[in-house]
């Protein structure tokens, strides 16, 4: 049986977050970031959205695999690369790029038959120390990558930027720094700027961009705000009013009891909670929408419900209420949750039942 609450996608706005990455890049290819189910959105209806993208981004070999197993013959980069010889060898039967972020990777594309031919991607460190080689490696990997007989012509490099979300961030100017001297005179394709860099630092607008958050319509900037940066809301979340109550001044509301009624509230509870995605650390306060008007949850969030302020708001049960979406930036919530927009779209696109506009 399905849950009430609804994850509604527009995948027009999907084509035109997209198009906003080209606009804000034009001199680059844009490889759409659709990992992680595509951050909630469907990876595989996401890839036949953005069929015109460049190519594809997603975190392990198994999504790359659906992807091909769906038909999908764009370039695909794999940014956890290949962890064993199995799957260094399903890459490259595939036409997959792997990143090469790690030693164990060499020895593993050293020992491997002449049969394996792999496109590579270099994963150089140059602050974010996650995954990749020091950057000053950057021309001996490179080097020794070109000549290698198990990789195709020719080895991108590639870097991750820390806090590329934080506009005049030093490190972010370090890293780009880092990067340009060690791969200058170097015959790669590049490729830097993530959604932050693609909108706000025109340096990492090299051969190819990997646009990721900006894609699903949410601000990649700490404190952000998608409308300034002229995106478009693509998942809304939804879930009808079940209950209408007036609980009296004094009482409280919800578990914990700790939100107390400072009136006769007027209240209605909506069928939605964490079991689908809705995070439980919502305080009081945090923003929805209902019938043209923006109002507020009241007390803490239960696995199921939520309840919410419907004090001077026409409504009655049966009515839809926005958590997030077209009315309701999703970034709004993550600020007022103290958590980040990846999350919410990520954990609610992963429960609810989609539907497609």
């Amino acid at each position: 049986m399905k849950r009430s609450a609804r994850a509604i996608i527009d995948t027009t706005a999907l084509k035109h977050n997209l198009a906003r990455c080209r606009e804000a890049a034009p001199n680059s290819l844009a490889m759409a970031i659709i990992k992680a189910n595509a951050y909630g959105h469907n990876m595989l209806k996401t890839a036949e959205t953005l069929n015109n993208a460049n190519g594809f981004g997603v975190s392990c070999l198994q999504e790359a695999l659906e992807l091909r197993q769906a038909r999908f013959i764009h370039p695909i980069l794999v940014l956890q690369g290949f962890q064993n010889a199995q799957g260094m060898k399903a890459m490259a039967e595939h036409r997959l790029r792997a990143v090469i972020h790690d030693r164990y990777q060499l020895e593993l594309l050293d020992s491997a038959p002449p049969s394996v031919k792999l496109d590579v991607a270099i994963k150089l460190d140059t602050g974010m120390h996650r995954l990749g080689f020091p950057i000053e490696q950057a021309r001996q990997l490179f080097e020794r990558l070109s000549k290698h007989p198990n990789v195709k012509p020719t080895p991108w490099l590639i870097t991750h930027l820390a806090c590329a979300d934080e506009l005049g961030n030093a490190h972010t100017q370090h890293q780009l720094e880092q990067f340009a001297k060690y791969t200058d005179g170097l015959p790669a394709p590049l490729s830097i700027g993530n959604s932050a860099g693609i909108l706000g630092w025109p340096q990492t607008h090299v051969n190819w961009v990997r646009p990721g958050i900006m894609l699903y319509g949410s601000s990649p900037f700490v404190q952000g705000n998608a409308k300034r940066d002229r995106l478009a809301a693509v998942m809304t979340l939804s879930a009808p009013v079940i209950s209408i109550h007036t609980i009296p001044k004094g009482e409280s509301i919800g578990y914990g009891a700790n939100w107390i009624c400072p009136d006769d509230t007027r209240t209605g509870v909506v069928a939605c909670g964490y079991a689908d995605g809705y995070p439980r650390h919502a305080p009081s306060g945090t923003p929805v929408w209902i019938n043209g008007k923006e109002t507020r949850i009241l007390g803490r969030v239960s696995m199921d419900m939520l309840v919410i302020d419907l004090t001077a708001i026409e409504a009655r049960v049966g009515d839809q209420v926005e958590l997030w979406g077209k009315h309701l930036s999703v970034d709004r919530v993550a600020q007022a949750a103290e958590t980040i927009s990846y999350e919410l779209l990520c954990n609610a696109g992963n429960l609810c039942q989609h539907e497609y506009l």
